[in-house]
């Protein structure tokens, strides 16, 4: 299975984008700090960095995201906006909205490992879409790990769920109450440029 591998914060540097969209609050890079930076970028620049810096906040590869584009660009409405709801129901990214895991990556790593059950069903696949009414469960043979066992107690940090998922705070659960929207984007993305990279 291909992993994006690349520094954390120096990915976001270039890519102009938070770390704390990564999940990271704390990352920051002194790499070059008075570099000569190009101001001017082409337009084809400007594309190719938005459809990198979506690939690289879900950790996605081309074939993939390029295959969750053309599934958009069928369904109705707007392309771009069908393209970033279709990502944002992946499982890996709804243990991460839920609390489960840290980071992006850290959460596609648990669900790999099949710590977590979809409606009772365990599930190892990180890219499964979520649907209406899913119910996403931390395992009960998982729930007894340090990990787990840190999200239920006094200490536990809290998390906000978007209000398209629910979660119960005194249970490692959480449901699919509603289909994701483009307001429900937490991070700056211009995703009809993505729409005119493919388009040419």
């Amino acid at each position: 299975m291909a992993r994006n591998m690349q520094p954390i914060a120096k990915r976001c540097k270039t890519l102009n984008l938070s770390p704390a969209a990564m999940g990271y609050a704390k990352k920051t890079t002194i790499r070059n700090p008075k570099a000569q930076v190009r101001k001017k970028q082409s337009e084809y620049a400007l594309q190719l960095t938005e459809k990198q810096k979506v690939k690289f906040v879900y950790g996605i590869m081309e074939k993939q995201f390029h295959a969750y584009y053309e599934k958009a660009t069928r369904m109705q409405g707007k392309t771009g906006e069908n393209l970033l709801t279709l990502i944002e129901r992946r499982l890996d990214n709804v243990a991460y909205r839920l609390g489960f895991a840290m980071t992006r990556r850290e959460a596609r790593q648990l669900v790999t490992h099949g710590h977590f059950t979809v409606n009772g069903q365990r599930v190892d696949i990180p890219s499964q879409l979520v649907k209406v009414g899913d119910v996403i469960e931390v395992r009960e043979k998982s729930r007894s790990s340090v990990k787990f066992k840190r999200l239920l107690g006094e200490d536990a940090v809290s998390v906000t769920a978007p209000k398209w998922l629910d979660r119960d705070k005194n249970t490692l659960q959480g449901k699919v109450i509603a289909l994701p929207i483009r307001d429900d984007i937490d991070f700056p993305v211009e995703e009809h440029l993505i729409v005119e990279l493919y388009s040419k």
